[in-house]
């Protein structure tokens, strides 16, 4: 069974840091194989896209938003993908949640049905 686990939410002041993990396990493939998203949802919102890495080396793909303040890696080694977030926001905070999938093009990237596998979510609040 795949499990994809976020850790590493929390309450930090605006301009602040966090550094979100998601790891990933039951894989049917390689970690490198899978692209991964991250995805994020505030109070009364519908959840939206952050930012992805492609799968097998591929590029990184954010919104404009996250361009300049966030940055995703991942340790293929450990199935884990991290989500370094700086300067934050009053307005970056949401839930976030990682997803993979296998079989992602770059054009879907930011396509929340193109994921197989979610994360349960980790909280991230940000104050002023």
């Amino acid at each position: 069974q795949v499990q994809l686990v976020e850790s590493g939410g929390g309450l930090v002041q605006a301009g602040g840091s966090l550094r979100l993990s998601c790891t990933a396990s039951g894989l049917t493939y390689t970690f490198s194989r899978y692209s991964v998203g991250w995805f994020r949802q505030a109070p009364g919102k519908e959840r939206e896209f952050v930012l992805a890495s492609k799968s097998n080396g591929g590029s990184t793909y954010y919104t404009d938003s996250a361009k300049g303040r966030f940055a995703i890696s991942r340790d293929n080694a450990k199935n884990t993908v991290y989500l370094q977030m700086n300067s934050l926001k009053p307005e970056d905070a949401a839930v976030y949640y990682c997803a993979a999938g296998s079989r992602l093009i770059s054009s879907s990237l930011p396509s929340q049905s193109a994921y197989d596998y979610w994360g349960q979510g980790t909280q991230v609040s940000v104050f002023s």
